[in-house]
């Protein structure tokens, strides 16, 4: 599956953005969908994850409460919600499928074009 993310930007600290990934290739609906990071001189990091149903959502600590991923499987897309944004979040965002729960980016085979979200303090 190919896959693109899309909808970063610079915001202001407290800020939003919403984040997509659209996917093509493959069967797209029946994938574990998940959002990753990677910051200035960091390794990639998990961000948050969804089930193919949608039904159930993982979080990193750090942006839980913050962060909301959802799905439109007629899309083939993913999304994600940042409220609150800080500094921190700071990063290239890409996003990933797989058939399971992925949180070590190690264990992600293949990476789409990710997007920058800078958030200024």
């Amino acid at each position: 599956v190919q896959l693109q993310a899309f909808g970063g930007g610079l915001v202001q600290t407290g800020g939003s953005l919403r984040l997509s990934c659209a996917a093509s290739g493959r069967t797209f609906s029946s994938d574990v969908m998940g959002w990753f990071r990677q910051a200035p001189e960091k390794e990639r990091a998990f961000v948050a994850a969804i089930s193919w149903s949608g039904g159930n959502t993982y979080y990193a600590d750090s942006v839980k409460g913050r962060f909301t991923i959802s799905r439109d499987n007629a899309k083939n897309t993913v999304y994600l919600q940042m409220n609150s944004l800080k500094p921190e979040d700071t990063a290239v965002y890409y996003c990933a499928a797989d058939d399971l729960v992925v949180t070590d980016p190690k264990e992600i085979d293949s990476w789409g074009r990710g997007t920058q979200v800078t958030v200024s303090s």
